[in-house]
């Protein structure tokens, strides 16, 4: 199978996954990520997308391939195979009269195989940043662009060489566990839109969330507000943000303990207090480690959750932003209340898209398919900010379970016939409006389940041991 230009007869290009999730020309955020920037990132990465090629014969073009792989992730259940994914290939060719003899599954996962992880990562990163600075300026907190920041893990399929990169939890037995990944993630406070991500193993040196995101400080910019819980609530991590004129909104490590009679007070639970710098890190070179101020002051905010459900009571945030005349104690509270939304996005990426439990049988194509869940649901995030500009709403008013179902219910349609894609996206923009989230602020449910499990034995010895003790009393 080569993996070189695009059938001439159709010349869609990249396009087609534009149009697939509602995005034609000249529609508001249309612009953050063309066409033409897809083929160039893939040009970059060394993948040839030359449409004026001879090669007739190709199935699978690298904008096909991607256009299938995505339909995967906006899809569920059987839906989700690779067989499926190749049945709606041959359906798209047969839109376009050309009838696909084999709907076998191994020329589509070999062509996978071979899209570039980098330009699949600049994709989703250029399209949050572009749509970031198109955002309007109410959206924005006190005119500042806000990220939140958190980490989550994932499960992959059992094989040998996903354990070998990404071990299973160490206390679970061998031929128990499933490999584990530990992820970061910049997601913005405006829009939902995810700027970058890092993973690694679950266990080991340097696999931590704070050492995590210090691969992603370039999604940074100074003036940026930081929100994290207490995981990165360092001194040394808030010196490296203000080094980069980074402002933060952590929650008090609880290593720390806050004593308000001392320091400068600027109001009730609200003081300026010094911290000293604690002994070097194993990670800091003694060079870096020079370099760090002898103290550092911070503004800590004694807040008292009122809402009922919450399991913490009351909390201290600890934030570089010190004039309490510009950032009151009450805004700093509901800033990092606001936190919250993270918890939902990862939510949104890891049940709705199904990024939980990965499928993938290596590690390469683990992280492939980890960036390629992460670009559909930026761009579903950037037919929402379509949506929110056309009904004058922010977009985090609207449903991303109702944007996912809409989309995937019209994938095909808007594959194989660009001339209703107007009329699509402007249902698609009715269809938003009719299903905003809903604000339930005194909402409480208890954190159980009803419905019980199936009464299965859990496996407590590897699968194949297992299975051989039952053949062996088959056979006696």
């Amino acid at each position: 199978m080569s993996f070189s230009p695009f059938a001439a007869a159709v010349g869609e290009q990249f396009g087609l996954v534009l149009r697939s999730f509602l995005q034609p020309t000249g529609l508001a955020f249309a612009q953050a990520l063309s066409a033409a920037e897809i083929a160039t990132a893939f040009l970059k990465a060394g993948v040839n997308v030359d449409s004026s090629a001879e090669d007739e014969d190709l199935v699978y073009t690298p904008a096909v391939t991607l256009w299938a792989f995505l339909s995967q992730v906006l899809h569920s259940g059987t839906q989700r195979a690779c067989l499926a994914a190749v049945s709606r290939v041959a359906v798209w060719w047969g839109a376009a009269q050309r009838v696909i003899d084999s709907t076998n599954t191994g020329a589509y996962c070999r062509a996978r195989a071979k899209l570039p992880e980098p330009a699949l990562r600049q994709l989703a990163c250029d399209l949050a940043r572009n749509c970031e600075q198109r955002v309007r300026d109410e959206w924005r907190w006190k005119g500042r662009r806000v990220w939140l920041l958190d980490g989550t893990t994932l499960t992959a399929a059992d094989t040998p060489k996903n354990q070998a990169e990404y071990p299973q939890q160490p206390q679970q037995a061998p031929g128990l566990g499933f490999p584990i990944l530990r992820c970061v993630g910049l997601l913005s406070l405006a829009t939902g839109l995810l700027a970058d991500f890092a993973c690694g193993p679950y266990c080991g040196k340097e696999t931590g969330e704070p050492a995590l995101f210090r691969q992603l400080w370039d999604c940074l910019q100074p003036g940026d507000v930081l929100v994290a819980d207490r995981a990165y609530c360092s001194y040394f991590l808030i010196v490296l943000c203000l080094a980069r004129g980074i402002e933060v909104v952590f929650r008090l490590h609880q290593a720390r303990e806050a004593d308000f009679r001392r320091g400068r007070r600027l109001g009730p639970g609200d003081h300026l207090v010094a911290w000293s710098r604690p002994d070097r890190p194993d990670w800091m070179t003694p060079e870096e480690y020079a370099q760090i101020p002898l103290t550092l002051t911070v503004r800590e905010l004694s807040v008292t959750v009122h809402e009922a459900g919450f399991r913490t009571r009351s909390l201290v945030v600890v934030t570089s932003l010190l004039e309490a005349e510009t950032y009151a104690h009450d805004d700093l509270a509901e800033l990092y209340h606001r936190r919250w939304l993270i918890e939902l996005d990862w939510r949104s990426i890891k049940v709705l898209l199904g990024m939980d439990q990965l499928r993938c049988q290596s590690p390469e194509m683990l992280r492939r398919e980890i960036r390629v869940c992460l670009l559909a649901y930026n761009l579903i995030r950037q037919t929402m900010l379509a949506a929110a500009l056309a009904n004058d709403r922010s977009p985090r008013t609207l449903s991303f379970a109702a944007a996912l179902q809409f989309l995937a219910a019209a994938w095909m349609q808007a594959a194989t016939q660009p001339d209703h894609l107007s009329q699509l996206c402007q249902l698609y923009q009715q269809h938003l409006r009719c299903h905003p989230i809903g604000n339930r602020p005194h909402r409480l449910e208890p954190r159980a389940v009803k419905r019980r499990p199936k009464p299965h034995d859990l496996l407590t010895k590897p699968r194949a041991q297992a299975r051989a003790e039952l053949l062996a009393l088959h056979a006696s």
